[in-house]
């Protein structure tokens, strides 16, 4: 009898960044040979994504000012709750399987009910969301009550891997700016996008960039995050 088929090597946990990223990151290192050593140092470039649509805006939700790391163990428990992922299964859970399981936050469980809500109710339309510009994208979630702006971008960044949005109130990327352009101090969000605006269009590719200098410096992981 042959031996068993030996099993297939299971994927990397991130994929290689898409062709496209792979041309923008190409264009950014002959723009900037600050961004251009980035790869050669800390290795290629994980390409993290996000879940698109209500699950991805709910993953940004649990990444609030919080470390990368007890935002996926949240995610990882939320994940698994019977309805969680979708608005009207969201909103029948309480909070003591949403704080108490999941671990959200009480203020964090507020804020993924008025998601929910506004997904059922039509004042957030994700599906429109792939016919706007950045900033209106931005604009349209960031209406709604616990979202904010940094989850928007953060959101159209992961879960619609747009190339040209910049968290500019990102702690991490303020200090990975810091560290890399050998800045006195952290720069604030209008400094800091102040200098991000020489990485158009390609801004979202130096946020990555910058995330992944960050990670190295520091001795962080990439973090499984779905």
């Amino acid at each position: 009898m042959a031996p068993p088929s030996p099993m297939a090597s299971p994927p990397p946990p991130f994929p290689h960044p898409p062709p496209w990223a792979r041309a923008g990151l190409a264009a950014l290192a002959a723009a900037d040979p600050r961004l251009a050593g980035i790869e050669a140092a800390a290795g290629p470039l994980p390409w993290r994504t996000r879940p698109p649509g209500f699950p991805g805006l709910l993953r940004a939700i649990c990444g609030q000012q919080i470390s990368n790391q007890a935002a996926a163990a949240i995610w990882r428990r939320l994940s698994t709750l019977p309805g969680a992922l979708e608005p009207a299964g969201l909103l029948a859970l309480d909070d003591a399987t949403l704080c108490g399981v999941a671990g959200l936050s009480r203020p964090k469980a507020a804020h993924a009910r008025a998601l929910a809500a506004a997904c059922l109710e039509g004042r957030l339309d994700l599906a429109a969301l792939a016919g706007m510009g950045d900033e209106a994208a931005v604009a349209h979630i960031a209406a709604i009550r616990g979202l904010g702006r940094w989850t928007a971008e953060i959101h159209l960044l992961f879960a619609e891997q747009r190339p040209d949005v910049f968290p500019t109130g990102d702690l991490a990327l303020a200090a990975a700016a810091a560290h890399l352009l050998g800045l006195p101090a952290r720069p604030s969000p209008a400094a800091l996008g102040a200098i991000a605006e020489a990485w158009r269009p390609w801004r979202a590719l130096a946020a990555r960039l910058l995330w992944h200098h960050w990670r190295f410096v520091t001795g962080r992981p990439a973090v499984e995050d779905g």
